[in-house]
């Protein structure tokens, strides 16, 4: 599923038609402002927030300057871009570090909206970013909430601190400074526990923790698939115990994207980052102006260069090159581009980043490129020795056999794949020395020689 995938769909077919025309008159604005305040509605954003936003939009868009363009459709979609960007808090907003080390931050929120895995993303996601950070098991009311933060702080290779569950939350925020302190953790994550719905005793001891550990920032975890009940959610928290910014939860499950298109408004906080999918790496900081752009069909191209820096090493993809220029390209060398492919996420998100991929477009992609079909490709490389991925000239017979019967495959599936490596690594060959026609000519006409059906 798309984020914002019906959102996206209806503002993409609503401009569609404003770029089409020459000339824009106001009728035409207002019937585009109309399918505008539908699709919002559609989308669960508060009525508060849509009138707000139709009004400043139909302001800018009513004036000569736009009616009079040579561009007038072109100039009416930067303005929803510039104001979805506005409506979703315009820059990104970083979480405050403090000058004397640690960095205190606190994670609050209901019940299962993920705050303890959130909080092993978060680590994770800061330590890439060169802090040293400590988890701590704040929540000592739900039952294996500690052991779950443990098993994270395992995966991840990040110290979990805890005192177990019969000492006070605001003991263990405590000690888990003095930690941070002696141990040099210039980061503290602290995990708190959460309620079914919020209540006096629940803001209580936020309140209590706060007072005592005086948190850089303190963080509300909402599940995003909850619409105007996050948003409802968020302003509670923040009236009673003030938050710094929110962080929302499967936001690549949330076809509709009313919390996110209404917790800044409503709030005045900004949402600092997004989870993405169940993975410890799945969680992103949170930018208004290129969700706007993907809403809008205009792509995300920056988030995807920084996905691709992150999954690919820059050694290896200069070696790669190196072989392919020398036509030396292995099914070893083949795996592990298929497996840094992977490291970039599911197939669907790096294609929403793509400027132009409709719902119609991503469908023919993904019918183009079916990941299953990836997972038997790779099942098939994995079920071959190292002297036949270097050397698929020596599969014969009863080594095709093995092969298909450890990978679960049939040997025709073995025997079509690598009658396409091979006319891959030809083509490949035979495109080496023409890098420069195929820059000029934008690739055009290139059929992927893999996973297609």
């Amino acid at each position: 599923m798309a984020v914002f995938e019906g959102l996206a769909e209806k503002l993409q077919n609503t401009f569609k038609k404003l770029r089409g025309k020459g000339k824009l008159t106001e009728a035409d604005i207002k019937e585009a402002l109309r399918e505008v305040r539908l699709a919002l509605f559609e989308a669960d954003v508060s009525f508060k927030v849509v009138k707000s936003f139709e009004n400043k939009i139909k302001e800018r868009c009513m004036g000569r300057e736009i009616l009079e363009s040579l561009t007038p459709g072109q100039q009416v979609i930067k303005i929803v871009n510039d104001e979805l960007t506005e409506l979703m808090g315009g820059t990104q907003s970083k979480i405050t570090i403090a000058s004397k080390p640690p960095t205190v931050v606190m994670l609050v929120g209901l019940q299962g909206a993920g705050k303890t895995t959130t909080a092993g993303k978060l680590a994770n996601l800061l330590r890439k970013q060169g802090r040293r950070p400590l988890l701590v098991a704040g929540d000592v009311y739900r039952p294996a909430a500690i052991k779950q933060l443990q098993v994270l702080g395992q995966q991840l290779d990040i110290p979990v601190f805890s005192m177990g569950d019969g000492i006070s939350p605001v003991a263990i925020a405590k000690g888990a400074i003095e930690y941070a302190q002696s141990n040099g953790r210039d980061l503290v994550i602290i995990d708190t526990a959460g309620r079914l719905h919020i209540n006096e005793e629940l803001m209580d001891e936020l309140k209590n923790i706060k007072a005592e550990v005086k948190p850089h920032e303190i963080l509300l975890v909402v599940d995003a698939m909850t619409g105007q009940v996050a948003v409802e959610v968020a302003e509670t928290f923040n009236n009673q115990l003030g938050v710094d910014g929110v962080i929302l939860t499967k936001l690549d499950g949330d076809a509709r994207g009313g919390a996110a298109l209404s917790i800044k408004a409503i709030t005045g906080r900004p949402i600092k980052f997004a989870g993405m999918g169940e993975k410890l790496d799945a969680l992103e900081p949170f930018y208004p102006d290129r969700m706007a752009s993907r809403i809008l069909g205009m792509g995300d191209v920056l988030s995807l260069i920084e996905k691709a820096q992150a999954s690919f090493d820059a050694e290896q993809a200069q070696k790669l090159q190196t072989k392919l220029r020398n036509a030396e390209f292995t099914l070893e060398d083949f795996l592990d581009q298929m497996q840094q492919m992977k490291k970039m996420g599911p197939l669907e998100s790096i294609l929403e980043m793509l400027p132009g991929i409709g719902n119609k477009q991503m469908k023919e992609f993904k019918e183009q490129i079916d990941e299953k079909e990836i997972a038997r490709t790779e099942a098939i490389i994995k079920s071959m020795t190292p002297e036949e991925r270097r050397n698929p000239a020596i599969l014969n017979g009863s080594r095709k056999k093995r092969i298909a019967r450890g990978s679960g495959t049939k040997i025709q599936e073995v025997n079509r794949f690598l009658k396409q490596f091979e006319q891959t690594r030809a083509m490949m060959k035979q495109f080496a020395g023409m890098e420069k026609k195929m820059k000029k000519t934008g690739g055009k006409g290139f059929k992927l020689p893999f996973f297609g059906k």
